[in-house]
């Protein structure tokens, strides 16, 4: 009977050992994936701190230029007011694009940081558990010290 539960409890051991690793496996593939992510974030977050001052100079630039005015006066309609707004529109959604962008090359930076962090730790853990794991494969001593093969294998 006392053996029964022995099994028992071995069987749950492995049944938890086997779902924690799956739970592992599974966040560390969700890492990776964010990791392969962040190369296209990095890249917008270049074009937003390239193209946003580009669009912000180029519409500062017609906003200030006199022939601009000139063509604004001899339309006199819409389409003069049309233009002013979308300039305007030009500058305020670069301004918030460039904004996004240098929060967004931020947190990529900071997040290399600790993804570089996360693999080393994770690496040194590995090289640990299979120490570990072959220690518990190879034997165990009993008490007179000899050497005894493991039984109890994960």
């Amino acid at each position: 009977m006392g053996q029964d539960n022995s099994n028992s409890d071995n069987n749950n051991d492995d049944s938890l050992v086997a779902s924690r690793h799956g739970v592992l496996t599974l966040i560390e593939s969700f890492v990776e994936n964010i990791f392969k992510v962040r190369k296209t974030l990095f890249g917008l977050s270049i074009s937003a701190l390239v193209l946003a001052p580009l669009a912000i100079g180029l519409s500062v630039f017609l906003l200030q230029d006199p022939s601009f005015f000139a063509v604004i006066q001899i339309e006199n309609d819409e389409f003069g007011l049309v233009l002013s707004i979308l300039l305007g529109a030009i500058i305020i959604i670069s301004s918030l694009w460039l904004v996004a962008g240098v929060k967004q090359y931020r947190s990529i930076s900071s997040w290399n940081k600790r993804y570089k962090e996360y693999v080393k730790d994770k690496e040194e853990k590995d090289r640990e558990m299979d120490a570990l794991s072959r220690q518990q494969h190879i034997g165990v001593n009993n008490d007179n010290g000899d050497m005894e093969l493991d039984d109890n294998r994960h």
